[in-house]
């Protein structure tokens, strides 16, 4: 039975966000570098050479506080440099965020897809976070304790004592024990829409995810790898639809890998139904020799966003469905679910 939303809440997003600093201490490696040379050789990801030249020379970097805008400025040991990023306006996001549970140790919302979790790349404001700092919450907002892809809709959890916190995020950290066994633990199940008609009714997927390098992606992109770290998810048919060839599954996850369900559906054959970046195998569909760099830079002087599909972009259906879990204070198991969309619904579900 699902969890009926007890409130909505959230804000509006202003049509342009309040720029961001990035502050720097020039430690002993940088000193006697000129400015252009620091920037360009420690953020490379975030702008091209002659991005920065126009950073530089637009009087977006301050040196000790005071504006620097020759390039070949030189850099001494201990001096404060800091790159304010001018306000922009940020890519459509949802703004409104519906409460499952509420208690004073925790609060579960049902996170709409589409919509960041906490700041990153072009998303700094438009995310859950600014949400629940901006609703006046006491003592303290709430905070996350974990994430789900921008394109992943449903229950998200979020403390707000420190001691909540500390308990609530040792349960992600650990994978999934069960709830109740030693008074610790948490169950993940999620609904997803795969391609093709899967054949097993039950499917147990071990596939190890690791990291490869991606253009585009600064830090890296997740994938299945024989020698990335270990991820276990269970796979059961719910329905299979034979007319357009996909197959709604429940995946209950006992790992917490970044983009875990998108990598193991593609792994064994069946990506998520409208997913942009993992194919069959659980690796991203493009070839590294197809892939032309270009050094072009937006308005900010940074990098257009990339061409080809990152982690971030949506498409894909899947929706944290349920978590079953120990209260963090009173040790009682808590089952929240969060509203199925339309098209994660059973044909019996929707005639419901």
């Amino acid at each position: 039975m699902e969890t009926p939303p007890l409130y909505s809440f959230g804000i509006p997003w202003p049509e342009l966000n309040g720029g961001l600093d990035y502050s720097d201490l020039v430690r002993s490696a940088d000193s006697g570098k000129t400015l252009i040379g620091f920037y360009s050789s420690r953020y490379p990801n975030s702008a091209p050479l002659r991005g920065w030249l126009r950073r530089i020379r637009s009087g977006q970097v301050t040196v000790d506080g005071e504006a620097a805008t020759d390039p070949d400025a030189v850099l001494e040991l201990g001096c404060r440099v800091v790159y304010r990023r001018i306000p922009w306006r940020e890519p459509d996001a949802p703004w409104t965020l519906q409460v499952l549970y509420e208690d004073e140790h925790m609060v579960a919302i049902n996170k709409p897809s589409g919509l960041q979790v906490l700041p990153g790349g072009l998303f700094q404001q438009r995310t859950v976070l600014s949400q629940l700092q901006w609703r006046a919450w006491r003592p303290q907002p709430p905070a996350p304790v974990h994430r789900l892809g921008r394109g992943t809709s449903g229950v998200l959890l979020c403390a707000k004592t420190r001691s909540a916190k500390t308990r609530l995020s040792s349960y992600f950290a650990r994978g999934t024990l069960g709830a109740g066994e030693e008074g610790r633990g948490i169950r993940k199940f999620y609904r997803a829409l795969v391609v093709g008609l899967v054949v097993e009714d039950e499917i147990v997927v071990d596939q190890p995810i690791g990291m490869v390098h991606y253009p585009g992606v600064a830090n890296g992109l997740y994938v299945a790898s024989p020698d990335g770290k270990p991820a276990s998810s269970d796979v059961r048919v719910l329905e299979r639809d034979a007319e357009a060839e996909r197959t709604l599954v429940e995946v209950e996850i006992h790992s917490g890998r970044p983009h875990q369900i998108r990598i193991h559906m593609a792994f064994v054959g069946h990506p998520l139904f409208g997913d942009p970046l993992y194919g069959v195998g659980g690796c991203p569909e493009f070839s590294e020799e197809s892939v032309s760099i270009d050094d072009g830079f937006a308005e900010d002087g940074g990098y257009e966003k990339p061409m080809r599909p990152v982690p971030g972009d949506c498409g894909y259906h899947l929706h944290a469905h349920r978590l079953v879990l120990c209260h963090p204070s009173t040790n009682e198991t808590v089952e929240i679910t969060a509203p199925l969309p339309a098209i994660l619904q059973t044909r019996t579900e929707l005639d419901h």
